[in-house]
C-alpha cells in the first residue's frame, strides 16, 4: 500500500505511518510534565509531532536521523497541522527507502549540470574557463555540489537546492546583463558559480539536513574561499602563466560579501558592482523561492492567509477564496 505523505495529511485524520525524524526534544508543560515534541520528516515536507507523558528512558530510545512509525492523530493548531501521537516504533533502516524521506529537486540533475557547464564553459576569459574546469574535473566535487541542498530550513532545503539555485542566477544574470553593460560578465557568472561551493563541505544532508563540523567551526563563506584557492594553484598547469592577482581577490570579494550586510553574516560589504549585483540576484532567487514555497505547501484551505513565518517575520497573502477568514491583525498568533 503506498504511503500517506505528510504533504496529504489533514486536519483529523488518523495516522499510521513511518517519518524520519529530524530534531527531537523533551519539554515540559506548565504543570511540570514531560512531553515529547519532534519534526518529523518525508520528501513531501515537514510536521511537528508531540507525545505526552513521556519519560527520559524513552526519549533516549532513538535519535535524530532514525525513522518511526508513529500512530496517532493529526490535529491543526495555531494554524499548522501537528501529529498528536500515542504510540511509536524504531524502524531499521535497511527496511527504508531514502527516496520516500529525502527531499530533492524537481528538475532533472543532469539537464540543470549541463546547462550549468555549458554556460560556465563558454567564458570568456582564458583563466576563469581554466578555472572552471579545475572544479568541473574533481569528480568528488561535482557529485557533491550536485547533491547538496542550499540550506537546511530555508531557500532550496532539498537534495539539488544548491546547483538549482546556482542555475536560476545564471539564468537570472544573462537576462540582466544587456541592461547593465558596465558589469563584467565572466567575473558574474564565475561569482555565482563560486558563492555557495562552501556548502558542500558546510553542511551535511545524507540523512538529516544539518552542519558538519567544519561547517559550524567556519562556515561555508570562508570554506569556499578555501577550495578557491586550492583550485586557483592549478590553473597554471592549464594556462602556462598565473593566476591574476586581482582577479582572485575580486572572486574572493564576491563570496565573502554576498550575503550583503555584517547583520546577515558577511565579513565585507560588496565593494564591486559584481559583488552588489551578486547579492541582491542572491537574495531576491531566495526570497522568491521561501514565498512561493511557504504559500504552495500552506494547507489551510480556508484562509487567506499562510501561518506566521518566524524566519520571514510576517504572514504571506495566498489571496482571497470564498469563506477565507479574515486575519484579526498582522501579528504572529
Amino acid at each position: 500500500m503506498a504511503r500517506r505523505s505528510i504533504g496529504l495529511l489533514t486536519d483529523g485524520e488518523s495516522v499510521d505511518e513511518v517519518f524520519l525524524v529530524t530534531d527531537k526534544q523533551l519539554r515540559t508543560n506548565r504543570q511540570g510534565n514531560p512531553f515529547l515534541q519532534l519534526e518529523l520528516r518525508d520528501k513531501t515536507g515537514a510536521i511537528s509531532a508531540r507525545m505526552w507523558n513521556v519519560s527520559e528512558q524513552i526519549f533516549r530510545t532513538f535519535d535524530e536521523g532514525d525513522f518511526l512509525r508513529i500512530k496517532g492523530k493529526v490535529q491543526l493548531y495555531q494554524g499548522s497541522l501537528q501529529i498528536l501521537f500515542t504510540a511509536f516504533e524504531k524502524i531499521e533502516h535497511g527496511r527504508i527507502d531514502l527516496a520516500d524521506f529525502m527531499p530533492q529537486t524537481e528538475h532533472d540533475i543532469s539537464r540543470l549540470y549541463e546547462r550549468l557547464r555549458t554556460t560556465l564553459r563558454k567564458l570568456a576569459n582564458v583563466h576563469l574557463r581554466a578555472l572552471v574546469e579545475c572544479f568541473l574535473i574533481d569528480e568528488p566535487f561535482v557529485a557533491a555540489f550536485c547533491k547538496a541542498p542550499a540550506g537546511i530550513r530555508n531557500h532550496h532545503a532539498y537534495l539539488g537546492g544548491l546547483l538549482e539555485h546556482v542555475v536560476t542566477l545564471l539564468d537570472a544574470a544573462e537576462r540582466i546583463l544587456p541592461l547593465y553593460p558596465e558589469l563584467n560578465r565572466d567575473l558574474l557568472l564565475m561569482g555565482i558559480f563560486l558563492h555557495d561551493i562552501g556548502k558542500v563541505r558546510e553542511l551535511s544532508y545524507e540523512r538529516v539536513f544539518g552542519y558538519t563540523d567544519e561547517g559550524q567551526l567556519i562556515g561555508h563563506l570562508v570554506i569556499g574561499v578555501e577550495m578557491l584557492e586550492e583550485k586557483v594553484k592549478l590553473v597554471p598547469d592549464l594556462t602556462g602563466e598565473p593566476f591574476p592577482r586581482e582577479l582572485l581577490l575580486r572572486l574572493k570579494h564576491m563570496i565573502l560579501s554576498h550575503h550583503g550586510t555584517y547583520e546577515f553574516g558577511s565579513p565585507r560589504l560588496p565593494m564591486t558592482p559584481e559583488a552588489i549585483a551578486l547579492h541582491h540576484l542572491d537574495n531576491l532567487d531566495a526570497k522568491v523561492h521561501s514565498f512561493t514555497r511557504d504559500i504552495r505547501d500552506d494547507r489551510q484551505g480556508s484562509s487567506a492567509w499562510t501561518p506566521y513565518n518566524h524566519s520571514l517575520q510576517r504572514r504571506l497573502f495566498k489571496g482571497l477564496k470564498d469563506g477565507a477568514e479574515p486575519v484579526a491583525d498582522g501579528g504572529e498568533s
